[in-house]
């Protein structure tokens, strides 16, 4: 979408409002006036709740907190897209630039089942804390702070390590799916460890620990069709799904080679 070369935007905002996990909820129509094409998204948001506080009425509750694109609790849908229309942009970066005055913008919840909805755009994402919590601890003890390069790493292995570890856990990439599936994320916290020394006495348990949690937690398969590697606003490859794929496939060897284990 471009930019409007106004300074200030109109906004229509349809808004989806929810008052609980066991409630209906549907979508309200708000206006945003005389926005900053500096602002970002929340910035917005904010505006708006003032509006609303002012006004008596209750104000849109979502999700935020670092605002600066690392912690990922910004998860809004925004005109169909997790995170709106700017690719590797994080809601809390996108900027009401990339918009245009009287645009019409659908907000809503990322939507899974696994992710319900706690209120307005709200969603519980505990998920993702008992997938990473299935996975354990490394059992290295590392101590105090080494000496630069007294661990060798491999610089390609470094790397893979380095591009797995960006994951925020925002869960764009299930919002995305078609499965809601989880692969991209649990593929990206065994990836980040699968490349270093520290995480291999675990390594293929942790793998078989984590998919089984993400299928308990009732996340769909995964069909690669690339849409959360997309969605992703770190950019997370797909080729942590293979690396996922192979270290799940040696746990499953293994178990069978050694079923006592």
């Amino acid at each position: 979408m471009g930019g409007s070369s106004k300074e200030k935007l109109n906004l229509k905002l349809k808004i989806w409002r929810q008052k609980g996990s066991n409630e209906a909820g549907h979508f309200m129509e708000y206006t945003a006036n005389n926005i900053s094409t500096d602002m970002s998204f929340l910035e917005m948001l904010d505006v708006v709740n003032q509006e609303l506080i002012k006004n008596g009425k209750s104000p849109v509750e979502f999700d935020h907190d670092c605002r600066e694109g690392i912690c990922g609790a910004c998860s809004l849908v925004i005109n169909g897209a997790p995170h709106g229309p700017e690719q590797a942009t994080t809601t809390c970066q996108l900027h009401m630039r990339k918009f245009k005055d009287n645009d019409t913008i659908y907000i809503e919840p990322f939507r899974a089942k696994a992710f319900p909805v706690l209120r307005d755009l709200v969603v519980d994402r505990g998920a993702f804390d008992r997938i990473q919590n299935a996975g354990g601890f490394i059992s290295t003890n590392v101590g105090s702070a080494q000496d630069a390069n007294s661990l060798p790493v491999a610089k390609q292995n470094a790397e893979k390590s380095f591009e797995a570890a960006a994951c925020i856990g925002c869960g764009a990439c299930v919002a995305v799916c078609k499965n809601a599936s989880a692969s991209l994320f649990v593929a990206a916290k065994i990836t980040h460890l699968a490349h270093l020394p520290q995480g291999q006495p675990e390594r293929y348990e942790r793998a078989m620990n984590m998919v089984a949690q993400m299928d308990k937690e009732g996340f769909g398969a995964c069909t690669n069709t690339g849409a959360c590697s997309a969605a992703c606003p770190k950019e997370i490859s797909l080729d942590t799904i293979a690396q996922m794929n192979r270290d799940y496939l040696c746990a499953s060897l293994t178990k069978v080679t050694n079923p006592t284990s």
